[in-house]
């Protein structure tokens, strides 16, 4: 049970944003608690052994790392690295009846021929050049705003001083960008695939959802690289768990809390365990878990029902498999992303048919192997034995889709594994290792799953669509929560998670801004 009946500061959930938090604020010298309902810390950010008798630490849920911005890293004195994945990706595909592929990342060069071979000239390849350079400007802007208050929209505009840029990233539906500049169906694909992790969406979708999903997958680190975490994902939570409790705070596993009550300057927050329940009073409450959560606790009106839409896929290989191109070693292939069905006009018969309420006939989905960048993941004995870890991300695969049975999401399977099987020169079946009790080495999560083991909203992985990273227009800044973009109604009660203004993917950034709002506002008082 907590050892104080009061706190400078208790958060709701130890995620990685409520570590984050929890870390500077105990640095800075306040009281604080974090509740974490489930038996470790961490969230969707753990590392962990699924396979019964298999000694391979897999990155359940988030996989990769790019938003987390280095200054978290060094103001806390983190002991977390990650890698530069090899390749950024290959795509494959059949051209005149041959199977063929665009490699992308690596050797300069190679990635030029690869191009050409692709497209049959060097104009594709100019333009995604281009186009990179394009949002590698942005980044470069945007991204150190992401641990500052937040800009206004013209603040920001005349930060990133691009109109062309400004134009197909935070005007113009995104689709319209990419068929301005690019022609090739597979070249248009591949670049729309950021748009759409964890977001149910299309290319020309008028309210921007995918353009605010692809400016987040574009401005990571200022260069939009995803890399990859040593260890598994549950050592970057494992290190701030670990630097939070160094600087004082206190984390209490297996505690839910139940309720929040405040009058605006204090507030009391109700839990229960296995064994008990009780209460502590704290001046400023941290929320690390969806708005929706929220809503619940202060038994308020519900935000409206946002809906994740993804397939996760882990699974253990005892190799990788052969593929239908032989130009490329799946070494390569596999180690940056891996596309599979996502050619434009693809992805959008996917939508289409995901929109109806009818899992895509060939569903898009994206792999990549963790342990040919970070083999430490795997027992020494397993990478002997060429053991690989493989992950799978399935686009278009909204909550609707699925009816709380396994049915579903079998079938869904099965089609998803039948469209990666078009480009392999043996079943990936076939590769599966086996675990202790002799079963393939796969798990699948829906948003349906996800909503019940991690209370993600509808499965939604960013709790809701994602915000542009700035200010509405005409919106005066206000108190310190309001500028950090973490405030809800309540001035003491503030959202540090992935709800949060500039919230989503494996960043820190709410927990951090989250922490500076409560020390801003302490100090203004």
């Amino acid at each position: 049970m907590p050892a104080e009946p009061d706190y400078d500061a208790v958060i709701v959930g130890g995620g990685h944003n409520g570590l984050t938090a929890a870390a500077y604020l105990a640095r800075a010298g306040r009281r604080v608690l974090v509740l974490e309902r489930l038996p470790r810390t961490g969230g969707a950010a753990v590392s962990t052994r699924p396979f019964p008798g298999v000694d391979a630490r897999l990155s359940r849920y988030a996989y990769l790392v790019s938003l987390f911005p280095p200054r978290i890293a060094a103001d806390l004195g983190l002991r977390f690295a990650v890698r530069k994945r090899p390749v950024s990706s290959y795509t494959p595909t059949v051209r005149g009846g041959r199977p063929t592929g665009l490699l992308v990342g690596g050797d300069p060069a190679r990635t030029r021929a690869s191009f050409a071979r692709l497209t049959g000239d060097d104009r594709e390849h100019t333009a995604w050049q281009e186009f990179a350079a394009l949002t590698g400007r942005v980044a470069r802007r945007v991204f150190p705003t992401l641990t500052e208050p937040l800009p206004t929209r013209d603040g920001l505009r005349a930060r990133i001083a691009d109109d062309t840029a400004w134009r197909s990233l935070f005007e113009e539906p995104l689709g319209i960008a990419l068929e301005e500049r690019f022609r090739d169906d597979l070249v248009r694909g591949v670049l729309l695939t950021d748009a759409l992790i964890g977001t149910f969406t299309d290319a020309h979708d008028p309210s921007l959802r995918q353009n605010r999903c692809f400016l987040y997958h574009v401005i990571g680190g200022g260069t939009g690289d995803w890399n990859v975490p040593v260890g598994g994902m549950g050592t970057l939570t494992d290190a701030l768990a670990h630097t939070a409790r160094a600087a004082g705070a206190e984390i209490a596993t297996g505690h839910e809390v139940t309720r929040i009550a405040t009058d605006g300057r204090t507030a009391e927050v109700a839990f229960r365990t296995d064994a008990a329940e009780g209460r502590v009073d704290a001046r400023h409450v941290l929320v690390n878990a969806a708005p929706r959560e929220l809503a619940a606790l202060l038994d308020e009106g519900a935000p409206p029902a946002a809906e994740g839409s993804q397939l996760k896929v882990n699974m253990l290989l005892r190799r990788l498999p052969a593929l239908r191109d032989r130009s490329v070693d799946p070494r390569e292939a596999f180690a940056g992303t891996f596309h599979v069905a996502e050619g434009y006009r693809a992805l959008a018969t996917a939508y289409t048919e995901a929109a109806a309420g009818t899992p895509p006939t060939t569903p898009p989905s994206e792999m990549y192997c963790h342990s040919l960048t970070d083999p430490t993941v795997l027992a020494p004995e397993l990478v002997r034995r060429g053991y690989q870890t493989l992950t799978l991300f399935g686009l278009h695969a909204p909550a609707r889709l699925f009816d709380g049975t396994t049915a579903v999401r079998e079938r869904l399977l099965a089609a998803t594994l039948a469209a990666v099987d078009e480009h392999l020169a043996e079943p990936l079946a076939d590769c599966l290792a086996e675990d202790a009790e002799g079963r393939p080495c796969i798990e699948a999560r829906t948003p349906l799953d996800l909503d019940r083991e991690l209370r993600l909203p509808g499965g939604h992985i960013f709790h809701g669509d994602l915000a542009f990273p700035h200010l509405d227009d005409g919106t005066p800044p206000g108190s310190a929560a309001a500028r950090w973009g973490v405030a809800t109604a309540h001035p003491n009660v503030l959202l540090c998670g992935a709800g949060a203004v500039r919230g989503g993917g494996v960043s820190g950034v709410p927990g951090h801004n989250a922490a500076m709002a409560v020390l801003e506002s302490a100090a203004g008082r």
